[in-house]
């Protein structure tokens, strides 16, 4: 294992952390830094390769349980250990999550050898970020019009389930799944934060299942040669995820999501310039 490819791992888990949670398209940022620049199929066989991205994500899964801990252990009945919020005593539930799953769980069993074989090319990636960035600009315009719930413990079961079905835009790649869903979740009368508080927690039984059935199916390409490649780029993404998360936290209800929209046409413009 050579320094170079060390050093691959590290920037793609950096990137995958950086953008897998922001809703700015981890695919896009992927074509970019990966296939121009990186060309980590160079340095291994393109299963291998596939069987990294995978591993990184699960890097990136991992930040958000250690972000969401207590929300998880409270949701799991293991430690209730969350403040009652403002005054009301209903609590984010399983069963919320579990409603809010069902839609694009659905949908990517039946469909995913079809997205896999036919939507993952540049054309259809740029499609996804440009009418992904005018949905974040509309969800923008009507929450400034709109009634807005502050925490997901004042969720319904209904926005549960709508944030569920705009999670299936997020199977077109490109259109990134936090972006939809957040999307979704202010344009149902959700604030940004608790839009996307509900999002990322949503996030980890999503990727962690696909990210599972995909180890399962590629478990012959974890060899003792690749091992440094996918433990540094494990590190990488759970690291750069964990401070993506944090701060992307922080700063959405005040930034909203106008400026991600912004640069996501900036990126879809980039990828047209370098690819067609």
């Amino acid at each position: 294992m050579d320094l170079w490819a060390l050093f691959v791992a590290l920037i793609l888990g950096m990137v995958e952390g950086l953008t897998e949670f922001a809703p700015i398209s981890s695919t896009g940022h992927m074509i970019i830094v990966d296939d121009v620049l990186l060309h980590s199929k160079e340095l291994f066989s393109a299963p291998t390769a596939n069987s990294f991205k995978v591993v990184i994500q699960l890097g990136s899964i991992l930040a958000v349980v250690v972000v969401f801990k207590a929300r998880f252990l409270d949701l799991l009945g293991i430690r209730k250990n969350l403040p009652v919020n403002r005054g009301y005593t209903k609590r984010l539930s399983l069963t919320h999550i579990i409603i809010g799953l069902i839609p694009a769980a659905v949908l990517g069993f039946l469909f995913e050898d079809y997205i896999d074989e036919h939507l993952f090319t540049v054309q259809t990636v740029i499609i996804g970020l440009v009418l992904g960035a005018f949905l974040m600009m509309m969800a923008d315009w009507y929450r400034a019009r709109g009634p807005r719930i502050e925490s997901v413990d004042q969720m319904s079961y209904a926005q549960a389930l709508g944030m569920g079905l705009f999670q299936c835009i997020g199977l077109w790649p490109g259109f990134s799944r936090s972006g939809s869903t957040i999307s979704g979740g202010v344009l149902l009368g959700l604030s940004h934060r608790a839009a996307a508080d509900f999002t990322f927690i949503m996030a980890v039984p999503v990727m962690l299942g696909a990210s599972g059935l995909s180890l399962i199916k590629n478990w012959q390409y974890f060899t003792m040669d690749a091992l440094p490649f996918f433990i540094v780029g494990f590190v990488s993404a759970f690291v750069f995820a964990l401070l993506c998360i944090r701060f992307f936290l922080k700063l959405i209800n005040r930034i909203k999501l106008v400026p991600f929209a912004v640069y996501r046409i900036f990126l879809a413009a980039l990828i047209w310039v370098v690819y067609l």
